[in-house]
């Protein structure tokens, strides 16, 4: 009995090892982006994502919350692309039927699924809003967001997702949280108006290498921004946002501009409906 007490918390402590770290963008960030995005809509859409603005904005986290009740649900949020060889990843097929195929269920969940979820809350909120269903369509619009907007943190592209194999522990959490959180009253998020997505599964995977492209330019801004330094204090963070500042803020406002062309992609799959002012 005392052996299979010990396996079992190695065994515990190698699953926790293994999961993939919750921090990316913080709260600030991530309600930043959707409240901006709702700005990138045309005027058919606008006041249907307008009065909803609150509930979205509050929302968008949700699935964070959820993954802390269940961390299974944390492979929803990622995709390891380093684990699949070098860009552009030919070795990963887009279709998720045709990865299964490939690598086993099993392993393709312990990389990460955060393009086919996108696509998998992309096709929900069409079905809602062609139902005329708003309660759902409000739901996975929020939901839809939150992973839209991580796919343009290159943290939730790579294997280094906290930057401990890179000897970077939390430079992930001082990216996406203490930068945002230290210098948003300084930078202006500038999204581009909303426009059609062909195809939605695809899309998110170009979002994911783009983010995955900025990845070394941070870690790079993070080591340089140490140096010298025993903690990361205040002139930490001036030094790291003077350098790593520009991706952070492009990044934020590509994923604003996402997020509105897939509410937008979903309005028009589902045949224009009218939206409620509600």
């Amino acid at each position: 009995m005392h052996r299979r007490v010990l396996a079992g918390l190695a065994l515990l402590v190698i699953l926790l090892l293994a999961t993939p770290s919750s921090f990316g963008w913080g709260e600030n960030a991530e309600r930043m982006i959707v409240d901006k995005a709702v700005d990138t809509l045309p005027d058919e859409m606008r006041p249907f994502f307008q009065a909803n603005r609150p509930y979205l904005v509050q929302h968008v986290t949700d699935p964070v919350e959820a993954e802390a009740r269940n961390p299974a649900e944390q492979r929803n949020s990622f995709i390891q692309l380093d684990r699949y060889g070098q860009f552009p990843f030919t070795a990963l097929p887009r279709s998720y039927t045709a990865a299964v195929a490939k690598f086993g269920k099993r392993t393709l969940e312990s990389r990460g699924l955060l393009p086919w979820q996108i696509g998998l809350y992309s096709q929900k909120l069409t079905d809602a809003l062609r139902a005329h269903n708003w309660d759902d369509a409000k739901v996975s619009a929020a939901i839809l967001a939150h992973y839209v907007a991580a796919a343009h943190d290159p943290f939730k592209s790579t294997m280094n997702n906290d930057g401990a194999l890179s000897s970077q522990p939390g430079v992930d959490e001082r990216f996406g949280n203490g930068l945002v959180d230290r210098y948003q009253r300084f930078f202006f998020l500038k999204p581009n108006e909303a426009a059609f997505i062909r195809d939605p599964t695809e899309h998110a995977f170009d979002m994911s290498f783009s983010g995955h492209s900025w990845l070394e330019n941070v870690l790079l801004a993070d080591r340089r921004a140490h140096e010298g330094l025993s903690g990361y204090k205040d002139e930490y963070y001036d030094r790291f946002y003077a350098q790593a500042g520009a991706v952070l803020v492009r990044q934020l406002s590509d994923a604003s501009t996402d997020i509105g062309s897939y509410w937008m992609t979903a309005w028009i799959n589902a045949g224009r409906p009218p939206l409620p002012a509600y």
